[in-house]
Order: structure tokens, then C-alpha cells, then sequence
């Protein structure tokens, strides 16, 4: 049975730009008070010493591909959600690109039915956007739902939409944040078509960025805010993987007050066009991971806020699928176990701070889907907490592995920081490698 109190001493917190030292306490779901110094009222408080450890908020994840329903043999919002529970990642989106896709309320309900009985992290859902259900799209509850999410370059699933007169009414029609993958359609085709002909269906891995290229990320997302600013709608731009395409994004105002916002993950901020010889398609992706001076431009663009968010793009394909041949090999690949230990690791390269971790992982996610009470570090908010040893290393193996693909990209990498603690709604549910035996997770609510 857990206990309906918790007190998390000693901690070094890391909250809204600053690191202090103090004390947590947790009542039922929510953080009661945080103080220098809380005395244990009573023997049935349980009490857990940080000292040395740095607490941060639950992540927010607002871009995973969880497979279900209908493609549960790469993986399932169980097996997913329990990895990302121990990767820190408290709360995650999933994306609407399953079989089948979400793209009526309906189907949008019955994902929220399975995350309710399976999920072990808190959960939504975005809901999908085609060329023809506009009228579902205008039925949807704003506080209920994270957003929409329209393929304007096909990934996995049929969900490309290329009708420019169905862009513009949706982008007229909604007040919800719009989320977008950006590569132009016919631009990708054209230059796969091209490397079929040189090299059959066996093209080498390394065309990749060459055939996903850098005008096809462009030239989609720049016709994608074109079209926001035209409309007045509010435009997310996920995963972006080019330095030219991070110069469409501003950071003069504060992103409470953007209409135009943009996230990056954890594999562009990470990987190079140098990794493609030694990882091969398990480093495909889509967008695809592209040039060093891409991957430092999208370094500067998070670090002065021209990029809001730092998320995953989890996409697991099983390892036999990911070896096929080029063409037949499927794009993405699973992270969320390994993506705060990834930029925990950029931390001790100095390459970003503790804070703005926090900031582009935990904060901004709540602020620009307005996540109800998470995503922060504070009292009345929900206990969604993550305790961290930057002194504990650990090596990224098959045996440690929780994907239901069983392969990571990071296999062999060894991270300095180790997550120990993760709490959810005040539960204690992941302790030192061990789950709890209850799940905790709720659907996500938003202010709308």
C-alpha cells in the first residue's frame, strides 16, 4: 500500500530557471509545500533522503508513436509508457498515425479507454487531420484533447494531407495548436525515385539526409507558417532537422505569447550524418538526421529560444524490420527511456544547463498546450517528479533495455546520470530499476 504522504528531503531542486536547495512535501496527488527545511509530522510519513540528488519535474513528452492499437508487435502504450516512466517522462502525447489512425472521435476515445486501463505515465492523445474530416475536427473538445496533428510529408501511415484548400480551412477553423511534420511530398519522391534508379532498392543509408533532404524540410515548413500567419493559427513545427529551417522561428516574445512555435528531438541533438556508417537504419529517420552544422545550428536555435522544446519522435519498428533493405526499412526508432539521460549527458559536456533541461523538456511543453497543473515544480501542482544521481553511471544494454522492440540507438553508450525516482500524481512508481505494483497515470487536462 502506498503511502498517502510523502517528504523528499535534501533535494536540490530545479525549477523556473533556478537550482536550490530544499525540501518537498507530497500530499495525496499534489505537492502540499516546498520549504528549506519540512519536519515528518507522523510515523506514517514516508520520508526519502535526496541528499546529493537533484529533483526535477516529470517530462512532458508531447510527440510519441506508442502503436497501438494495431501495430502492437513494434510496441504498445503499456511497454512504452512503463520505459518512459523510467526515462523520467511523466506525461506523454501520442500521435494519431496508428491503424487505424485517429481520426474520428470514436477512434480518438477508444485510445483514451486502452491508456486508462495500461498507461503507467499520464496521457493524451492528438487527434488526426486528413484531407476529408474536417467535421470531426470541429467536434472535438479543446480541454480534453492536446491537439491536432497533420502529416503535410507522408510517414507511417497514410496520412499525408495535400489538399491546399483543406490546409486552409483547418488551419481557419480551430483554436488548438496545430502540430506539424514538415517535408515536402513531392520533393522526397522525386529524389527517391532518382536513387532507386543508380542503386535499385538497396540505396546506402547515408543518401538518407540526401533523399529527405534539406529543401524538403524547408520548403514544407516554410509554406506551413506562410499559412499560419495568413490564417491566424496556432502552428507547432515538430522535430525540426535543418540549421535553414530553424531562421523561420523568433525569440521575441515569450512563448506563452507565440503562435508559431517549434520543437526539436532528442536524435538531431545527438546524431550526425557521421553515425549513418556505424548505425545504418537503425539511424532512420524521418525527418532524417542530417549534417553536423545542421545538428549545431539546431543546438543555438534551443539554447536562445528560437526552438521551444525539446521531445522524442518514439517510433519503434521491430530490429528485423528496421534491417530490410532502404526502402523497405521503416523510419524511426524508440528514446523515451534514453532521451533525459541524453541531455543529462549533454549537461556534463556543458553544452546546456540543468535549468534549461527543465525548461525545454518539463515547462514549455505544459505552457504551449496548456497541460493543467504539470510541468513544474510547484505547491498545488501534481506530484509528478523525477529524482536524479548526475554521479551513477550506467551503460545502455540488451538486458536493461524496456522497449518492446528490444534495441536502442544508444545500446553501448554509457550515461553519467542515472534516473532514481520517479513519482507520478504522488505515488512513488518507479524506485532504483523496480516499478511499484500500481499504476497511477490520468488523462492529461488542459486550460482551454
Amino acid at each position: 500500500m502506498q503511502k498517502k504522504t510523502t517528504l523528499i528531503k535534501n533535494a536540490n531542486i530545479v525549477n523556473e530557471g533556478a537550482i536550490f536547495s530544499g525540501d518537498i512535501l507530497i500530499e495525496g496527488q499534489y505537492i502540499k509545500q516546498i520549504s528549506e527545511s519540512i519536519s515528518a509530522k507522523s510515523a506514517d510519513v514516508l520520508v526519502i533522503d535526496a541528499e546529493g540528488k537533484y529533483i526535477l519535474p516529470g517530462a512532458i513528452d508531447d510527440q510519441v508513436h506508442f502503436r497501438e492499437p494495431g501495430l502492437t508487435h513494434k510496441a504498445n502504450i503499456e511497454t512504452e509508457s512503463k520505459a518512459a516512466i523510467a526515462g523520467g517522462i511523466t506525461s506523454f502525447v501520442e500521435m494519431p498515425n496508428t491503424n487505424p489512425q485517429t481520426t474520428t472521435i470514436e477512434k480518438l476515445e477508444e485510445k483514451f479507454d486502452i491508456a486508462a486501463k495500461s498507461s503507467w505515465a499520464n496521457y493524451s492523445f492528438m487527434f488526426g487531420g486528413t484531407n476529408d474530416n474536417l467535421d470531426e475536427i470541429l467536434k472535438l473538445e479543446a480541454n480534453q484533447v492536446a491537439g491536432l496533428k497533420l502529416f503535410l510529408g507522408s510517414s507511417t501511415g497514410n496520412m499525408l494531407v495535400d489538399d491546399p484548400e483543406v490546409l486552409e480551412k483547418i488551419f481557419k477553423s480551430t483554436d488548438m495548436v496545430i502540430s506539424v511534420h514538415c517535408e515536402d511530398e513531392t520533393t522526397v519522391r522525386k529524389n527517391l525515385e532518382a536513387h532507386i534508379d543508380e542503386f535499385g532498392d538497396d540505396i546506402p543509408i547515408k543518401y538518407h539526409p540526401v533523399i529527405r533532404s534539406e529543401e524538403a524540410c524547408y520548403l514544407s515548413s516554410s509554406k506551413a507558417i506562410e499559412l499560419a500567419k495568413k490564417t491566424g493559427a496556432r502552428l507547432h513545427v515538430f522535430h525540426l532537422s535543418t540549421g535553414k529551417e530553424t531562421n523561420l522561428f523568433t525569440n521575441d516574445i515569450p512563448l506563452k505569447d507565440k503562435k508559431i512555435t517549434a520543437e526539436v528531438c532528442i536524435h538531431h541533438l545527438w546524431f550526425s550524418d557521421e553515425d549513418y556508417d556505424k548505425k545504418g537504419t537503425l539511424l532512420k529517420w524521418n525527418p532524417a538526421v542530417k549534417a553536423k552544422t545542421d545538428r549545431d545550428q539546431l543546438w543555438e536555435a534551443l539554447l536562445d529560444d528560437r526552438i521551444d522544446v525539446i521531445a522524442t519522435d518514439h517510433a519503434p519498428h521491430t530490429i528485423d524490420e528496421k534491417k530490410n533493405v532502404y526502402t523497405s526499412a521503416p523510419s524511426g526508432g524508440p528514446l523515451v527511456q534514453h532521451a533525459l539521460p541524453a541531455m543529462l549527458e549533454m549537461y556534463h559536456k556543458e553544452k546546456i544547463s540543468l535549468e534549461k533541461i527543465v525548461e525545454k523538456m518539463c515547462h514549455n511543453p505544459a505552457i504551449l498546450f496548456d497541460v493543467e497543473r504539470r510541468g513544474y515544480i510547484k505547491e498545488g501542482y501534481y506530484a509528478d517528479l523525477v529524482m536524479v544521481d548526475l554521479n551513477n553511471p550506467w551503460t545502455v544494454t540488451k538486458d536493461n533495455i524496456l522497449y518492446k522492440c528490444g534495441w536502442s540507438p544508444f545500446e553501448g553508450t554509457t550515461f553519467k546520470s542515472r534516473i532514481t525516482h520517479t513519482f507520478l500524481n504522488g505515488n512513488l512508481v518507479y524506485e532504483n530499476t523496480k516499478f511499484s505494483s500500481v499504476k497511477s497515470a490520468k488523462r492529461l487536462t488542459f486550460n482551454r
